[in-house]
């Protein structure tokens, strides 16, 4: 397939990589920063711009990986264009393309990005959805050509999907924040943790989260509990502290 890249950020970094290691031409890369663009185009042998009224018309699938809330004002100015439209969010809905073009869908790769780190796109899940059954196909395809594991979901379930993200990866590395600010303060290494947060990890794939769970909020250990509060420093982490205890001890007891 002949693909434009509409956004140059991680998703579409990893993304337009994968494409064109399994054989896909990115065409064109389209960014408000030019840098931006040109970094992708290079990386991807493309050509770039951030221009969209110099978007190319006569690709196969433009692929739409921008921020959620500068998708649609972007959609108001795209020009008109043959092929598929899809956006690679996770809690948009399909039918955004609706008004804009007659084939349409989601590619959404369940994974965290950093342009840095390379990641194996044949391991990440992809869901897709796409408004008719002929794209869907096309949509599927282009899939399955980087990714041994592509799964059909609604929009309705993506967002619920993608919530579950924001717990199990956003919150989760906010935790490794914390607890390297609370380390630093006392001169004390993150790396010590590395090993705890690999077992944490590799516990999940063995057994339910749930069994998985130990620490003083399980059994609610009130004074230790409490005395641990007491070594925080700032309000917002002794409640967040006090919260997911109540709630892990709250789990804990419907076993």
């Amino acid at each position: 397939m002949r693909i434009v890249f509409i956004g140059s950020g991680n998703v579409a970094t990893h993304l337009a990589r994968a494409l064109k290691n399994a054989g896909h031409e990115i065409a064109q890369v389209y960014s408000r920063t030019q840098e931006h663009a040109a970094a992708l185009a290079q990386a991807t042998g493309a050509e770039f711009t951030s221009e969209l009224s110099e978007i190319r018309t006569g690709a196969d699938t433009y692929v739409f990986s921008v921020k959620d809330d500068a998708l649609e004002p972007l959609l108001r100015n795209m020009p008109e264009t043959n092929g598929i439209w899809l956006h690679t969010a996770g809690s948009v809905p399909a039918d955004i393309f609706r008004s804009h073009v007659s084939d349409y869908g989601v590619l959404y790769p369940l994974q965290t990005f950093s342009k840095k780190r390379e990641v194996n796109f044949s391991e990440i899940p992809l869901f897709i959805e796409a408004n008719n059954e002929g794209t869907s196909r096309k949509i599927e395809q282009l899939a399955k050509s980087i990714s041994e594991d592509v799964r059909y979901l609604s929009s309705e379930k993506r967002q619920y999907l993608h919530l579950s993200a924001v717990f199990a990866c956003n919150f989760s590395n906010h935790m490794y924040v914390l607890a390297s600010e609370i380390l630093a303060a006392q001169g004390i290494e993150f790396d010590v943790l590395k090993p705890l947060i690999a077992e944490t990890a590799a516990k999940v794939a063995e057994m339910a989260p749930k069994q998985a769970q130990t620490g003083p909020a399980v059994r609610f250990d009130e004074k230790i509990i409490e005395k641990q509060i007491r070594l925080l420093n700032d309000d917002t982490t002794k409640n967040l502290y006090r919260l997911i205890s109540e709630s892990i001890h709250k789990r804990s007891k419907n076993d």
